[in-house]
């Protein structure tokens, strides 16, 4: 068996699996990468158990067969290899590998070891694998990092006719993100949010649609080029949406990347505990102040607000920044009272809103 590809594109892929095979395990077997010389050209597996990705590679292939090798160590190898067209062949139970003036060998292992791979051949809905990408990206924020937080460790997708939605929360803070889209199918599914992150990554590489199928617990991704599942969580999302407010005492817009800087810049005088920033809004201005044990910090900004409105709402200043960190242009920022839930959208992005609770003070 031979195989000969373009460097580029195997440590492309390379990088890609390396993110899913974990560089220890209990199970040794799943440090290993699963390589596939077919008429079609090279297939690359991984597996952590939890997420299965396979990636196929075009290459000029010599017979057909498959091997393991040691995921993060062929990583490494193709990383530094000085010349721009990789060569293999299988002699035996070893791997030989050249390209340019170096060459090396490697030992490898039987694929019959390798747990099954969780991949399903139904087809629940196809989607633009960008627009999936940018809702899942929206939210993951949201999502908590606390294990005893159950399902809002996970995102939750959404399949409605003629939409398509996802939403993370922690229990403090919610954000979502609404997509129209000619969907048939009815279907909610969880997602771990580490998950999310590696299926964001692929579909950054991903052109056109992808599919998803669900089988056995596990949402199948499919593309040209790679296959992924990823293992679901059991449950629902309790109903969030009582948690967004829809009467407001005012509003106001304002410039979401010069808030953010503003925020940057004063949280560093905040209090260390709750990162406490004031939003103080008078006479058609806003005002943004800290204070802490080390001094105080104050900005003024321009914002588009009601003369008459005055009000004063307190924030955890890293809330309030992920809450506008998807937001490019001008945000609606949504108040429905100082110490009641506020909701913050993209004014160019319809599909985006997060909640954000105020400081109790």
């Amino acid at each position: 068996m031979e195989i000969r590809l373009p460097k580029k594109s195997f440590f492309e892929a390379l990088a890609a699996l390396e993110r899913v095979i974990p560089t220890r395990s209990s199970n040794v077997v799943l440090t290993q990468l699963w390589v596939e010389a077919n008429p079609d050209g090279l297939l690359l597996k991984g597996s952590n158990g939890e997420i299965d990705l396979e990636i196929s590679v075009p290459a000029e292939v010599d017979g057909q067969g498959a091997r393991l090798v040691p995921g993060q160590l062929i990583g490494q190898v193709v990383r530094n290899l000085p010349g721009e067209l990789v060569e293999m062949a299988l002699e035996g139970n070893e791997l030989t590998l050249e390209s340019g003036s170096f060459s090396t060998r490697l030992t490898t292992g039987d694929p019959d070891e390798y747990p099954r791979f969780n991949f399903s051949s139904s087809e629940l809905v196809r989607l633009p694998a960008a627009e999936l990408a940018r809702a899942l990206q929206r939210v993951r924020y949201a999502a908590s990092n606390e294990d005893y937080r159950a399902i809002f460790r996970g995102v939750q997708i959404e399949l409605h006719p003629g939409r398509m939605r996802a939403v993370a929360s922690d229990g403090f803070r919610l954000a979502l993100y609404d997509l129209k889209l000619p969907i048939e199918s009815e279907k909610v599914f969880v997602v771990p949010a580490r998950s999310a992150d590696e299926i964001v990554k692929v579909l950054e590489r991903t052109e056109g649609e992808v599919s998803l199928g669900i089988e056995g617990g596990h949402l199948t991704l499919s593309a040209a080029g790679f296959r992924m599942a990823v293992a679901l969580m059991e449950g629902e999302f309790p109903e969030y949406e009582r948690v967004i407010p829809t009467n407001f005492v005012f509003e106001a817009r304002v410039n979401a990347p010069a808030l953010r800087e503003s925020l940057k810049r004063v949280k560093v005088l905040a209090d260390r505990n709750n990162h406490r920033v004031d939003l103080l809004f008078s006479e058609g201005s806003l005002q943004v102040v800290a204070e802490g044990e080390l001094g105080r910090g104050a900005e003024r900004l321009e914002v588009e607000a009601p003369a008459e409105a005055e009000m004063t709402l307190a924030y955890n200043a890293e809330y309030l920044l992920d809450a506008l960190g998807p937001v490019s242009g001008v945000a609606n920022l949504r108040f429905s009272g100082a110490a009641s839930a506020s909701v913050v959208q993209d004014a160019e992005d319809e599909g985006y809103l997060a909640v954000v609770v105020p400081l109790r003070v």
